[in-house]
């Protein structure tokens, strides 16, 4: 084989194992809404297992800074951590927070496609804060994505009560949350590297989840049972560490555009597995709702020609 071909077959290795990567972390991600509704139904409260969560992944995350801290090019600039910090709290806790809480009230599922729609959010922002104008074709994405959650939302009227809405609506606030985390972080990414970011911004959310807890709840509520627990370990590991290191390794290896796309199999996997697992369903109009979200969300991130 000549080194042309070996490099050649050696990128379409890196792409495919970026494919199942970015597969794997969109996957993993997809059960912490069931996990946080389980949860829930154990009797544990949001700032409890959110302070678990966040609690169990901090040592992850404090190995991933230390490891970047010794592949980093040089010594990281105050205003940048100060603003990588800031980022955190806005993209991990404020929205983590927000979409708990919403999930006390709203089906895993609904909440997935609500929590989907943030790359609308991100549209939006860029267009406020960065003067970056919308294309038509983006427009018409984001008129088919929200005619789609319309449909959800207006099928499942019947059982939407002032709780159910208020949950929506924290679900939605958490979009926009990570959304503007998602358009601060875009100048600051590139500096500083997407791994010491990361470590970073996780490592500052994790300390303000477990300062709220201690602020709001008694320290006994942490004595939890076996299953709350293990419920709470896997959020952290499976639904918060390993989906944050597989999109970062998926990243370098697809770029951001076919990552993105295939983050519409997230709402479609969380919808299987609380139907399997919490008897959760969807009406027909529902569902032609939530496919018109993945369908216009999906083409809104397609990279342009």
């Amino acid at each position: 084989m000549t080194a042309a071909a070996a490099r050649t077959e050696g990128g379409r290795r890196g792409e495919a194992i970026g494919y199942l990567l970015a597969i794997l972390g969109v996957l993993a991600f997809s059960t912490r809404p069931v996990l946080i509704r389980l949860g829930y139904a154990e009797g544990v409260d949001a700032e409890t297992l959110l302070a678990l969560r966040m609690g169990l992944s901090l040592p992850f995350f404090v190995a991933m800074w230390a490891w970047s801290r010794r592949r980093a090019a040089g010594p990281l600039a105050s205003g940048d951590l100060l603003r990588t910090v800031a980022l955190g709290l806005l993209g991990y806790w404020i929205a983590s927070y927000c979409d708990f809480l919403g999930l006390r009230t709203v089906p895993a599922g609904l909440g997935r496609i609500i929590l989907f729609l943030y790359p609308t959010f991100v549209l939006a922002l860029s267009a406020v804060v960065l003067g970056r104008k919308p294309q038509r074709r983006e427009i018409l994405c984001l008129a088919v994505a929200y005619a789609g959650l319309f449909l959800v939302l207006d099928a499942a009227a019947d059982s939407f009560d002032a709780a159910r809405l208020g949950g929506a609506g924290l679900i939605l606030l958490s979009a926009l949350a990570y959304a503007a985390y998602l358009v601060g972080s875009a100048n600051t990414v590139p500096r500083i590297g997407s791994t010491r970011f990361t470590a970073i911004a996780m490592m500052a959310a994790c300390v303000a989840c477990i300062a709220q807890f201690f602020v709001l709840r008694p320290a006994d509520h942490l004595l939890v049972s076996g299953k709350v627990l293990g419920i709470a370990a896997w959020i952290a590991v499976i639904g918060t560490v390993l989906p944050v290191w597989a999109t970062s390794e998926a990243l370098k290896r697809i770029g951001a555009a076919r990552a993105a796309l295939l983050g519409a199999l997230g709402p479609v996997s969380t919808i299987l597995l609380a139907w399997a697992g919490m008897d959760e369903g969807l009406t027909g109009l529902q569902v032609v709702g939530a496919l018109l979200v993945l369908g216009g969300v999906g083409l809104l991130t397609l990279p342009r020609r």
